[in-house]
């Protein structure tokens, strides 16, 4: 990652207007780093690649902001940057071709994210889509899945609410700067996210969730994502034109059928018409995604055990009741270790007592 005196000027690139991706990465290959390209007098940036009006731009702007305040915001935000030259940037957001420059972060991203779907939907949910929604969300984390969506009233409120109830991985893309809560009235609920999750947007601080910024958030949010599942929608919407970006980025796209009657539903099935996956249950999703396993490995291995205790208990369970003699007979702990550590697991949601002394990992489908 670059230093943090190089990430000032990635980030003053980013609010400079008419410079994208592909001029930053233009001025960066041919400076070799960003500090020389943003003092770099005006022959040299358009030798690099820049117009005239946007190396006008540039140098009109750099002469009004303080790259140095700028870091002092970042902080005082607690925001992580990261750049699209970052180990730390998100791999699935690599493979995009249009992904951002720069990415903020508050909270934290982790390799168990790279198993991820994105669930979104209509603002003005009914009864039954937030049914579906809790449903499918419950046990697509309860699999390890961790759910991204866009804080949004509606479905996106339902998804991140549902995975947090159920101490859930789940990630939140902001149309806005990341000190800008956009509903208002999910102030708390962002907060909860950053407990156990992410909050992400390509845009800097201070930017407003204007409209234009939310087809850019979706791109994101399909591209943060293994597939995109659209719950509910009308015949148009940021739910579909997620779902259209999911499948330029050759991702998977779901879509929940609904009553041909339902104004809610029309979004859905006409994306099952034109080919999306029908979603009768999570189990349809992990099978076309082959998640089924790929998940439960991944989020062993980043299962945070501090003495390993836990990963090996958990790695002798199994979908069927086991025994907790039989535990104690794979492990080779003692039956003391093995039971003081089920009790903290079954607290914790790892695993679940089924009575007769006899145990399953919840994580598994059951």
């Amino acid at each position: 990652m670059p230093e943090s005196d190089e990430i000032k000027y990635w980030v003053g690139f980013t609010k400079v207007p008419g410079i994208g991706k592909s001029r930053l990465t233009s001025l960066h290959s041919y400076f070799g780093n960003l500090k020389d390209a943003w003092k770099a007098a005006k022959p040299e940036l358009l030798k690099a690649g820049l117009d005239d009006k946007t190396a006008d731009a540039h140098i009109a702007f750099r002469q009004d902001i303080s790259l140095d305040q700028e870091l002092v915001l970042l902080e005082k935000y607690n925001v992580k940057v990261l750049t699209c030259e970052s180990p730390d940037y998100p791999t699935l957001l690599k493979e995009i071709g249009d992904g951002p420059a720069v990415l903020y972060v508050r909270g934290e991203l982790k390799n168990v994210d790279e198993i991820s779907l994105a669930v979104v939907g209509t603002r003005r949910a009914t009864a039954y889509g937030r049914q579906v929604t809790e449903e499918l969300v419950t046990n697509l984390v309860a699999n390890g899945i961790t759910i991204v969506s866009g804080l949004a009233k509606g479905i996106d409120t339902i998804a991140h609410r549902s995975t947090i109830d159920i101490n859930g991985r789940t990630i939140a893309v902001f149309a806005s700067g990341l000190d800008i809560v956009y509903p208002p009235e999910n102030v708390k609920l962002a907060r909860e996210i950053m407990q156990n999750g992410a909050l992400v947007s390509e845009f800097p601080l201070g930017t407003k969730p204007k409209a234009e910024n939310f087809p850019r958030r979706n791109r994101i949010l399909s591209g943060l994502s293994r597939g995109t599942i659209v719950i509910e929608s009308g015949e148009t919407g940021g739910a579909l034109i997620t779902a259209n970006f999911a499948a330029e980025q050759n991702r998977e796209v779901f879509a929940v059928p609904g009553s041909i009657f339902s104004a809610m539903s029309k979004g859905p099935n006409k994306l099952i018409q034109e080919g999306a996956k029908l979603v009768r249950n999570h189990v349809d999703i992990l099978d076309e995604l082959n998640l089924s396993s790929t998940s439960q490995q991944l989020w062993l291995r980043n299962l945070n055990a501090p003495d390993g205790i836990e990963s090996v208990i958990l790695r002798h369970l199994a979908d069927e009741p086991t025994h907790i003699d039989e535990i104690c007979r794979q492990t080779g702990l003692s039956m003391a270790t093995v039971t003081s550590n089920l009790a903290i697991m079954e607290l914790n949601g790892l695993v679940r007592h089924l009575g007769n002394m006899s145990y399953t990992i919840s994580k598994r489908i059951i």
